[in-house]
């Protein structure tokens, strides 16, 4: 089912809303649960713009920018709502990446803010006694599987570079309304209640989400957390160093080290040594166009492109969406990226990685060659290639668990200033440990359990003081030397071909934002092609399976947004709602209280106030939808 709003302002504006080889096991589990369906719609405006996965979050950071800040002293004020109002994605307990263009400079670049292991941590951190991987649950829930939180330091050390307003100011939104309370959003409610038993496990959590009777809290309930306000007030006032030092770090290590039955290693040294790192973008050329994004620890700018450049080679904006070959094409350049990711990437900080290699054009082109035939490649013929590269090293394959709750927005200010940022806590609620008001990542799991592949060690494995590979994808496009596009999505794995199909959607066959976004998805990792069950994708079902592949419709939870920059002013849409927070009974990829834009909006040659200005109640098949226009 798809459910579409419209508002007018002044009549004058409309504003539309609607919204390989052996893998770990998360890498094939859905990213949260979808719990509704919308339409994406097309949002433009002149001067500013955010998009951000909770009404809420949007309209802290929207006020920032009216105020007079910019997009980074927004970002403070959007990450610290969000922490709050879907605690199970994103938070103070987790780790960041930042993909930013500074206007006054004209330059891109990226902050690393992803989390670390402990200097206690070892490569069999994820083993058990007789040398076998743990089952995935197993080692997520618990304190085993918790690294050391960066998105704190990231939020205060880009501040400290860019920021224009006091930074204490930037945490009033969030203070105040955990203070007063938020009401508990129907996905919020859903997914307490679809966690069972390991959100319950620990007393943190359950006091938090279950009420006095152990029921998980209802749509609508109201939610205070004075815990968290009080962990905002100590960092705005103390700085972030009051979070990785002091009273907040210490119950941070005694929560992941006293955890009944599965305890870890974090330590006081942990925290207080972690930085965070600013490194050069991963740029990829795609036809006219520069696709900058965020390179290791994160896959996620050299798979996107990858599968890119392996498309390049074929006329694909001749084909178009609607033919099956377009599909086949970007499916196995899917497969064939993830063979190398597996192979090569992780943090660069500990081993040499072939960045350049692995996106050259001659490379690309060799790779694309594979796809030359009309059927879907061989399992044995998706392996990874061998780009060129300055050291012998070779390494194993190396799947990682990936089951991500995350969280993704974007934002450009006045001044043209453009941010694209993914942030996490890993797991759904994480590792369901809860301290000072916020949950702890269980980001540690996004390594490779295996320490080596046969005789080969796995770039991938546990190490010390190492950050583990993630597939987030905070993109900006670059056209002349000027950002054409910020886009990113959350979704586990899936990240990078939903990254891929939008950029594909805009560049090859011309779609505007609100189609790109709102594409049915079909994503080939492993040689089995998901596809979005209830969409046009099922099309490709059979087509797909008479050229060799497995097909399996399901679930698909992108929550894809974009904004466009344009000679005349900005375009926005989101996947899910654009700006609004919705429940409907149908469970499909768009889950519609997910994802919020709030933007200012040119009437009559003024500016309006804000959008979401009216709170509204909808009904559809007998329930109750709340939206915010």
């Amino acid at each position: 089912m798809h459910v579409r709003f419209f508002t007018t302002l002044l009549l004058s504006a409309t504003v539309a809303a609607g919204s390989v080889q052996a893998q770990q096991a998360s890498d094939t589990i859905a990213p949260e649960k979808a719990t509704g369906t919308t339409t994406a719609a097309r949002v433009e405006t002149k001067n500013y713009m955010v998009a951000a996965a909770n009404p809420l979050a949007a309209e802290a950071g929207r006020k920032v920018i009216a105020d007079g800040g910019n997009a980074i002293d927004a970002m403070v004020a959007v990450q610290t709502v969000l922490g709050l109002v879907e605690p199970q994605s994103s938070g103070l307990g987790g780790g960041s990446f930042l993909v930013y263009y500074d206007a006054a400079a004209n330059k891109i670049t990226t902050f690393d803010g992803r989390e670390t292991a402990p200097m206690e941590a070892t490569p069999k951190l994820f083993l058990d006694e007789t040398g076998q991987p743990l089952k995935f649950l197993d080692a997520v829930i618990g304190g085993r599987s918790v690294g050391t939180p960066g998105t704190v330091r990231l939020l205060s050390d880009v501040h400290k570079k860019y920021g224009t307003k006091p930074w204490a100011d930037l945490f009033n939104p969030a203070e105040k309304l955990a203070k007063d309370g938020f009401q508990v959003s129907p996905r919020l409610a859903s997914l307490i209640a679809s966690d069972g038993d390991r959100l319950k496990k620990y007393e943190g959590a359950r006091g938090y989400f279950y009420d006095a009777d152990g029921a998980p809290l209802k749509a609508g309930a109201v939610l205070k957390n004075p815990a968290y306000a009080q962990t905002l007030n100590t960092i705005a006032t103390k700085g972030a160093d009051a979070f990785y030092t002091g009273p907040i770090a210490e119950a941070i290590v005694k929560t992941v080290r006293e955890a009944s039955g599965n305890p870890g290693v974090l330590s006081l040294p942990d925290l207080a040594n972690y930085r965070t790192k600013e490194r050069e973008p991963v740029c990829a050329k795609y036809r006219a166009l520069d696709i900058c994004g965020m390179g290791p620890p994160s896959s996620g700018a050299v798979a996107v492109g990858q599968i890119l450049g392996v498309v390049e080679n074929f006329d694909i904006k001749a084909l178009g969406p609607d033919n099956v070959e377009s599909w086949r094409l970007i499916g196995d350049a899917q497969r064939l990226a993830f063979a190398d990711r597996e192979r090569y990437l992780a943090d660069p900080d500990f081993m040499p990685l072939p960045i350049k290699g692995l996106l050259t054009k001659d490379y690309l082109a060799t790779r694309a060659s594979l796809l030359d035939g009309d059927k879907a490649l061989a399992p044995d013929a998706v392996k990874a290639g061998e780009p060129t590269w300055d050291h012998a090293l070779l390494f194993g394959r190396g799947p990682a668990l990936e089951m991500p709750s995350t969280s993704h927005f974007v934002i450009v200010d006045k001044q043209g200033n453009v941010l694209s940022m993914t942030t996490t806590i890993e797991g759904g609620f994480g590792s369901r440990l809860m301290t000072n008001g916020f949950l702890l990542n269980n980001e540690l799991t996004d390594f490779s359990f295996k320490t080596h592949d046969g005789s080969l060690p796995v770039a991938n494995r546990v190490e010390p003081g190492k950050r583990p590979r993630s597939s987030m994808a905070p993109t900006i496009v670059m056209k002349d030397g000027k950002p054409l596009m910020a886009i990113g999505s959350p979704g586990g794995s899936q990240i990078i071909g939903y990254v891929a199909q939008a950029l594909i959607a805009y560049i090859d066959w011309g779609m505007p934002v609100e189609k790109i976004v709102a594409q049915p998805h079909l994503i080939n990792r492993f040689g089995t092609y998901d596809i979005e069950a209830g969409t046009d994708a099922e099309k490709f079902a059979e087509p797909l399976k008479a050229m060799g592949y497995e097909v399996k419709p399901g679930e698909m939870n992108s929550g894809l947004h974009a904004i466009e920059i344009t000679a005349s002013g900005l375009v926005g849409s989101a996947d899910r709602a654009v700006k609004v927070s919705l429940w409907v009974s149908e469970v499909s990829r768009r889950d519609a209280d997910r994802y919020s834009l709030l933007i200012p909006v040119l009437v009559t040659g003024i500016q309006a106030e804000r959008v979401c200005a009216t709170k509204r109640v909808f009904s559809a098949q007998g329930l109750e939808l709340t939206g915010f226009l």
